[in-house]
């Protein structure tokens, strides 16, 4: 069998040192233009390949980015890693993607094993069974840069893009109150999760902005997935009085919350309005279309990957930094 050609052979080739021929192929500043396309063309005539094995050894990292979601099930997060391969591939890195699943504990798995296998950075959302980020903390120590999006940590300080989750929240909850609702109810997600308790605060503070009262037994924190909606929105529907609006905390659980309706007979929106939270595709193809909050996860993605690339090339994994991307109230039929 062949054996694959090296630096040596190419510096054999053109009569020059292994080491020019390194750092001309690492397009070294300190070496000529003319001699960087010398060395170029003879690696590609000689069918040279460099070894990352052996290159991530020597600089202790690979060309590799770690991702780790909830899940991949969610628009918002496929999109959101679209973002972060696209920036990826332009500057050369390849994606190792792992899913967590919601759980804490696979979460740290998932942690480890990105870092055994020499990523140079890794950028992820929380689950929603996160109990702590002792397992992050323990990679920036070891000089590997962490960016947080979306489902973000509230006291660690790391680089992190988030939406503006009170604002939207509150936005959406003044537009429901503004229709002239009177009766809101928020099913939100769980304690754990800094995005649940902005929307929450949000609806909250919309509510006592224009002294509207919550309705009583009509505030719940849950789940995130379509069956927590389900089950919450037969709650709601349960209650004496009924509330005449529902604000979600994402598109899963306000779909949950139209098959409650469904089974119970309740119309929407004329027995009770629904609003969610995350604009997936299939809200505007229900029936009727869901008012919800467009985020742009593409740009989410895009900004996580881009201040991560930032943190590897400065080498400073502990650079604290905060970015807001807004969000777009969509208002449809259901409200």
């Amino acid at each position: 069998m062949k054996k694959n050609a090296t630096i040596k052979d190419i510096a054999r080739h053109l009569g020059i040192s292994a080491a020019t021929v390194s750092r001309a192929l690492r397009d070294h500043s300190n070496i000529s233009q003319e001699r960087k396309e010398s060395v170029w063309e003879v690696a590609r005539k000689l069918n040279y390949h460099p070894d990352s094995v052996a290159q991530s050894l020597k600089s202790g990292s690979t060309q590799t980015i770690g991702v780790i979601l909830p899940a991949i099930k969610y628009h918002f997060f496929s999109e959101a890693l679209d973002g972060i391969e696209e920036i990826a591939f332009k500057a050369g890195y390849t994606v190792l993607v792992c899913k967590s699943n919601e759980s804490h504990d696979r979460e740290v798995v998932n942690a480890e094993m990105l870092a055994s296998k020499r990523v140079a950075g890794i950028i992820v959302s929380l689950s929603q069974d996160s109990r702590n980020t002792d397992h992050f903390t323990s990679l920036i120590r070891r000089n590997i840069p962490v960016v947080f999006f979306d489902r973000v940590p509230e006291k660690m300080k790391a680089p992190k893009v988030v939406v503006d989750d009170y604002e939207a929240a509150f936005a959406l909850t003044e537009y429901l109150i503004g229709a002239g609702y009177r009766k809101i109810a928020h099913l939100s997600g769980p304690k754990s999760l800094l995005i649940s308790r902005l929307r929450m605060q949000g609806y909250l503070d919309a509510l006592k902005k224009h002294r509207v009262p919550a309705p009583e037994g009509g505030v719940i924190f849950g789940g995130l997935e379509e069956e927590d909606g389900k089950a919450e929105g037969m709650h709601l529907l349960a209650l004496s009085p009924r509330p005449d609006a529902v604000f979600a905390v994402n598109d899963p659980v306000a779909l949950g919350i139209y098959r409650a309706c469904k089974a119970l007979g309740v119309r929407i929106p004329q027995d009770l309005a629904v609003a969610g939270f995350s604009d997936n595709p299939i809200s505007a193809l229900l029936n009727p279309p869901l008012t919800t909050v467009s985020q742009p996860a593409y740009e989410i993605g895009v900004a996580a990957a881009k201040m991560l690339l930032e943190r590897i090339k400065e080498g400073n994994p502990t650079k604290s930094e905060l970015a807001v991307c807004r969000t777009t109230l969509i208002v449809r039929e259901s409200t």
